[in-house]
């Protein structure tokens, strides 16, 4: 049999056969989903650690150095607003853009020097509020999800509250669950239908059916690579390795896998994927289909999991061929940000300058409200 070089496991017309069935149909589409599943995983797993590198190698830093620019920032406002040239209303417009900037940056770090700069504008003290802030935060969580957080809990910490939630939820499941057990020992049994005997007999039927279709590819290859029957060294340690991806994709229920080894192998050709019978095919598909489930679930944890740990708002849209242009575009957003904040610290030692900013600073606020936006 001559060595196949088909690049995926496919059904494809011929003089035979000039039409495809709808099982074939089926089956041709789900390999072809599946493959494209595979690669979009595949290139997530090259890109998030790329990613990742150029993240705490560039941004972070970056980041860094942007807030301790804006802190410098805000000490120069605060020392423009005590000029005498500065009137009430710039006062207070200063006082406004110091406590919203110094708010955020209080929430990222533990500034004391900081805090009395906001204390001073904002006439309260920032760490009573915050206090008072993650007092209601906390009972508003208690009412919402339904559990107690107890006195010691740490509202600072995203991680402690999650698990703090599971364990509670975890142990409330569980006692619903032994209830309900105990429910079901003394409620009275009653009798299923025929209907649904039929109907669950007809379902067993059908996974053990799916189940034998899975297993006898396997069998076929087991057969042929079993790597005890094998004298040559070289080959046997050939057989062992192939062995083991049979074993991987069996356990996986990966049927694609354990064909593209077939054909791989030469046990089967093309002649052979084409008559596959419409029965072996609805059996094959829907193992497919569950493969298919599974890569889309594991896709949407990948990016899920990369989101929530690099901060990406979860409503945005992400792509691995995407994020590190993304990434590029938010590091020089924040290289210009730094160098117009040091343009501004350095201009704001003559309170003229600091008074035209102000002067700019409201007039693109008057235009934001004119739109229904924000400037801050």
């Amino acid at each position: 049999m001559t060595r196949t070089h088909l690049k995926t496991v496919a059904v494809v017309t011929g003089h035979d056969q000039p039409r495809l069935s709808k099982g074939q149909q089926a089956f041709n589409k789900l390999i072809k989903q599946i493959e494209k599943k595979r690669a979009q995983l595949a290139d997530w797993e090259t890109a998030i650690p790329l990613y990742q590198q150029k993240y705490t190698s560039e941004l972070l830093p970056l980041t860094k150095g942007l807030m301790d620019i804006q802190v410098e920032f805000l000490h120069s406002l605060d020392r423009a607003s005590d000029h005498k040239e500065i009137k009430k209303s710039e006062r207070g417009m200063i006082a406004s853009l110091i406590v919203d900037l110094a708010g955020d940056l209080l929430f990222a770090r533990d500034d004391a020097e900081l805090k009395a700069v906001y204390n001073k504008h904002s006439h309260s003290d920032y760490d009573k509020k915050e206090a008072a802030n993650i007092k209601g935060m906390k009972s508003m969580m208690e009412d919402v999800l339904g559990v107690d957080l107890g006195d010691d809990f740490d509202m600072s910490s995203p991680e402690e509250l999650l698990k703090r939630v599971q364990a509670q939820m975890a142990e409330e499941l569980e006692q619903e669950n032994a209830e309900r057990q105990a429910w079901e020992v003394l409620r009275p049994k009653r009798k299923k239908s025929a209907k649904q005997l039929a109907k669950e007999a007809q379902l067993k039927a059908e996974e053990q059916q799916v189940s034998l279709s899975i297993r006898e590819v396997y069998r076929k290859l087991a057969s042929a690579l079993h790597p005890d029957r094998e004298t040559d060294t070289q080959e046997r340690k050939r057989k062992t390795a192939l062995m083991q991806r049979v074993n991987e994709a069996y356990e996986k229920r990966d049927l694609l896998q354990l064909l593209k080894l077939q054909l791989e192998l030469e046990h089967i050709d093309q002649a052979t994927v084409n008559n596959i019978s419409e029965d072996r095919l609805k059996h094959y598909n829907k193992i497919l289909k569950e493969q298919l489930e599974e890569l889309d679930q594991e896709i949407f944890h990948v990016e899920g999991g990369f989101m929530a740990q690099f901060g990406i708002n979860p409503f945005d849209s992400v792509s691995p061929g995407t994020i590190m242009r993304d990434l590029a575009t938010e590091i020089a957003g924040v290289q210009h940000t730094i160098r117009d904040l040091k343009k501004d610290v350095i201009a704001f030692e003559d309170i003229k300058k600091v008074k035209a900013w102000l002067k700019k600073v409201r007039r693109e606020a008057a235009r934001m409200d004119d739109y229904g936006g924000c400037l801050f």
